[in-house]
């Protein structure tokens, strides 16, 4: 049959995302980007801990969906030849949702039968289950959870091409895909572009991310015999067995852990998960994706608890990840030149190798039988003459009309390089037109200016880029020198730039101006960043009590509370929130913990077990505190009827238990 691309409409359950943060992400990712020793030699020559960030500014955090689930329309778009069908989500970051094998008449991918947020990416929000394409930063990206520009273009030869592509605003970057399936082909061709337009080096990160069926008796093979994995600091270890368990055989990972893979700089790059019939998933790449990574939940009760939690509640169904990247690992990102793009080609197939060798003990063996294979579909060679025959569809502008449209950043950065004289980015695609997030930007840029806003009201949109900062610097000394909304503007990008003094005095210089919660709110993390963890909780406190309807800054000031110890002030702020903001899990979550230090630990107890058990929406991944709760009750309980308690021991109910590092107790001989 000829390849066909066609939109169409996908019935499914889903959770509601309910916007944005109300607040500016000014301190969100400071656990988690650590800079952390290795046991590497230093030939080994990774970037660890390069390009890291402290928050995902000037993005705001999606953290307000539920656990309910509601009948949903999810928009697809599907590229389909004789032998491959491509069912895309452009409104969940470009997500390849299936991909479906029609002549073995089976899907090579883990699809979610749901869309069900989880807390687990840069912004929070990320939903489970097909590709992800991660471009930027460190972490399941910034678009996981938005719309990707998404229109159709075509090969020399007149195949389809689906293009997808968006800028990141913290790279400064464009991130440009384009999907083909040529009559035929039993892959299908992912060439992926990232457009440094910046005069400056930029660091780098991609990751494919790719879930598979975790099946029973499936093995990964890679062409490699080590892994760098995190235990304690980070090792290179040998590849297949290791530490008493297999790394290729996610059923015998103890606990939730990563294998990077290091694969020989020569060496052909590829990974497989199969079956134990020796079917399933294939990625193979041109060179400049050079990673590969095996990432399983473990056999742990944490890793069965989330592997249940991003999907249908009840179901038993397992998956992996298999991804590739830029670098060796993901605790690092790798320089890119000042105005260069790297482009690369993935390609997605079924593989069907001998079982015999692929689960067998001979490790090379495995190797060999799936690279033999691998080749006489599809060489080396020929990927990569098929990433520079297909260069100039790529630089050219679609053919197509534009199916789904992404935000105005782009086009807003193009507006400001038009107008001092720079060459516009990727001028052969079609960014549009700014919207209402980008108007105050433009005001500024145009007139010096940003209009007045209302202090009650959400702020519209934050802003890191230097040539904006400079502007907001020009406008507080002249037009806007009393504008609280520009102050505060501009005390956000300075504190997200670790200016926290110069960050204060605007804060300080807004309020004055006039009184407004979102400021209270940045002051409270001025303090927190300083480590002043009292001075912060009561700023944050005092700001949610100004808008007690604000969901994020109850949130927020809970959590600060929390910290600080300010116990009794989490049950006033309870009390006075209003009364819609009271089942929020979180909100619940910090009212529980309160009550557990005040020393009622039966209205602890009975909140956590409320409607079958405490559930919080956005819990984070290796976030044990629901785990703590139940131990901290559970022990406070013994203690009260003078009975011992040991933690390590106890058995934590399922819905309860989120520790990915905790590896299954063994069971007892009779």
């Amino acid at each position: 049959m000829n390849t066909t691309i066609r939109q169409i409409d996908i019935n499914m359950p889903a959770a509601r995302m309910n916007g944005e943060s109300s607040l500016p992400a000014l301190a969100q990712l400071n656990f988690w980007h650590r800079k952390g020793d290795t046991n590497l030699p230093e030939e080994d020559g990774l970037f660890i801990g390069y390009g890291h960030i402290p928050s995902p500014f000037p993005y705001r955090m999606q953290d307000k969906y539920t656990r309910e689930l509601y009948d949903s329309v999810q928009h697809a778009v599907v590229l389909e030849n004789e032998y491959l069908k491509a069912t895309f989500l452009p409104e969940w970051g470009g997500k390849l949702m299936s991909l479906f094998d029609k002549e073995a008449d089976r899907e090579l991918l883990s699809v979610n039968p749901v869309m069900r947020p989880c807390n687990l990416a840069i912004r929070n929000a990320w939903t489970s289950g097909g590709i992800e394409w991660n471009c930027g930063i460190f972490g399941h990206n910034v678009h996981t959870c938005e719309t990707f520009f998404t229109t159709t273009t075509e090969l020399e030869d007149g195949t389809p091409v689906l293009r997808m592509y968006e800028y990141e605003r913290i790279r400064m970057v464009v991130q440009q895909m384009d999907f083909f399936l040529p009559e035929g082909s039993k892959f299908l061709y992912c060439r992926m572009r990232i457009i440094n337009p910046l005069y400056e080096v930029v660091p780098m990160y991609w990751w494919s991310n790719i879930a598979v069926p975790e099946t029973p008796g499936c093995r990964v093979i890679v062409n490699g015999d080590g892994a760098y994995v995190q235990e304690n600091n980070i090792s290179l270890v040998n590849i297949p067995e290791h530490d008493g368990f297999d790394g290729t055989r996610p059923e015998d990972i103890p606990n939730s852990m990563d294998h990077f893979y290091k694969i020989p700089e020569k060496a052909r790059k590829f990974e497989a998960q199969l079956g134990a019939d020796g079917y399933g998933l294939i990625q193979t790449s041109t060179s400049m994706l050079k990673g590969r990574k095996l990432f399983a939940w473990g056999n742990g009760p944490g890793g069965d608890r989330w592997q249940e939690y991003l999907t249908v509640d009840g179901s038993e169904e397992r998956y992996t990840e298999i991804q590739a990247g830029l670098a060796y690992t993901q605790y690092e990102c790798i320089p890119m030149p000042p105005k260069t793009t790297w482009e690369w080609l993935e390609a997605y197939g079924a593989m069907s190798a001998d079982p015999a060798k692929v689960h067998g003990k001979d490790w090379q063996a495995a190797k060999a039988d799936v690279a033999d294979r691998l080749n006489a579909l599809l060489t080396e060679n020929a990927l990569e003459e098929m990433l520079d025959a297909t260069r100039s569809m790529a630089k050219a502008p679609a053919t197509g009309e534009l199916l789904f449209k992404g935000s105005g950043w782009c086009a807003l950065e193009n507006m400001r390089r038009a107008k001092v004289g720079l060459p516009l980015i990727a001028p052969h695609l079609d960014f549009g037109d700014t919207g209402a997030e980008q108007a105050d930007w433009v005001s500024l840029m145009e007139t010096g200016s940003i209009p007045t806003h209302d202090p009650k009201e959400v702020p519209v949109s934050w802003m890191l880029q230097d040539d904006f900062v400079r502007m907001l610097e020009g406008a507080v000394e002249g037009a806007d020198k009393d504008n609280w909304y520009t102050h505060l503007m501009l005390g956000a990008a300075y504190c997200a730039k670790n200016r926290l003094l110069d960050a204060y005095n605007e804060f300080e210089r807004s309020y004055e101006l006039e009184e407004c919660a979102y400021t209270m709110f940045c002051l409270s993390q001025i303090a927190r960043l300083c480590g002043g963890a009292e001075d912060a909780a009561k700023k944050a406190l005092a700001a949610s009590l100004m808008l007690p309807s604000d969901e994020s800054l109850a949130k927020e000031a809970m959590a600060l509370l929390n910290s600080a110890g300010m116990y009794s002030e989490i049950m006033e702020l309870y009390c006075r929130i209003a009364p819609e903001l009271r089942s929020i899990g979180r909100v619940r979550l910090y009212v529980t913990i309160a009550n557990i230090k005040l020393g009622n630990i039966d209205d602890a107890e009975k909140v956590l077990w409320e409607n079958g058990g405490l559930v919080v929406a956005d819990i984070r991944e290796g976030e044990n505190i629901i785990t703590n709760i139940y131990l901290d009750i559970a022990e406070a309980k013994a203690l009260r009827e003078g009975k011992e308690f040991d933690r390590a021991e106890a058995d934590v109910p399922a819905i309860f238990d989120y520790r990915v590092s905790q590896r299954r107790k063994k069971k007892k001989l009779q």
